[in-house]
Order: C-alpha cells, then structure tokens, then sequence
C-alpha cells in the first residue's frame, strides 16, 4: 500500500511539472533559401536571399518571428531590414510566407568562398528569443568568363608556339 502511494504521488508530480512545463520545443519553423549558393564576379554586387519562412501545423499557436541572427565570413556585408520589412511578425500553424530575407553586399576583388548563416529569432509570445529556424549559404566570388578566356588564348598561343620551335630545330 505504502509503495502504491508513493508511486501515485510521483506520478502526480511528474505530471504537473509536464503540464506546467512550456513547450519550448514544440513551435518551430521551416526556412529554406532558393538560392543558398550564389557566385559573384570580382567586381562586386549586392545579392538578395530569397526564402519561404513556414509554420508547421505542428504547432500549438502563432509563432512571433522577433528577432534574427546572422554569421559571415570575410569583408562581405550582411543587410537584415528585408526581414523585418518583408516578413510577417507571426505565423500561425500552416501558414507561410516567400520574400527576399536578406542582402549581401560583396566588395569589389575579394575572390574566395565566404559561408555564412541566417537564424530567425522568436517563439509562443512577441518577447521570446528562441532559435526557431536556421539555413546556411555560401557566396564564391570568382574570375569573370572574360579571363579564363584570356587566359586559354594565352596558353594555346604559348603551346603553338613551342611546337613552331621544336619543329625548325
């Protein structure tokens, strides 16, 4: 009997703190960008990053997108306001929305890879800072077609040449 009792009685406070506990995890989104891997010539440009922000029907309620945070690498510069300018502030369960979610701006002759990663902020109420969504890109700025051109012209002229020399000796 005494066994049974106490069983009940953790069984019942297992159950509150499950019930009074808040489903942290349970709101989430869906975010993928159109284009995640995007190539710049070495004269610089501004890239948009389009993405569809989706609402689960998972979830319990409408999710708050609050807030964002964002890594790059190298001199590139990353423009968040498409966002909050383009974005609803919440979604409720099922609903999406498709936008350009963010600008990069990459300077002129930076040649490289450069990766990088968006995360929407937010959560059950407009003040929670929870980590709802996450994608990752990459941005390569690369020699422009002009100049592997330029530089195959120059190695076929050198090889033709080199057989010239090798044919009169």
């Amino acid at each position: 009997m005494r066994l049974l009792r106490a069983s009940l009685t953790v069984l019942t406070v297992f159950g509150s703190l499950l019930l009074l506990h808040p489903a942290v995890h349970a709101d989430s989104l869906g975010l993928s960008l159109a284009e995640p891997v995007q190539s710049v010539p070495p004269t610089g440009a501004m890239l948009d990053f389009t993405a569809t922000v989706s609402a689960p029907l998972s979830n319990t309620g409408a999710i708050f997108l609050n807030s964002d945070s964002f890594n790059l690498a190298g001199p590139l510069s990353l423009d968040d306001s498409p966002f909050f300018l383009n974005f609803p502030l919440s979604l409720n369960p099922g609903q999406s929305d498709t936008d350009v979610l963010f600008t990069v701006t990459v300077p002129a002759n930076t040649l490289g890879t450069f990766p990088g990663s968006f995360s929407i902020l937010g959560g059950s109420t407009d003040t929670a800072s929870n980590v709802l969504a996450t994608a990752s890109f990459q941005i390569t700025e690369t020699p422009e077609p002009e100049s592997f051109v330029l530089l195959g012209t120059g190695l076929a002229s050198l090889i033709v040449s080199q057989r010239h020399r090798l044919r009169r000796t």
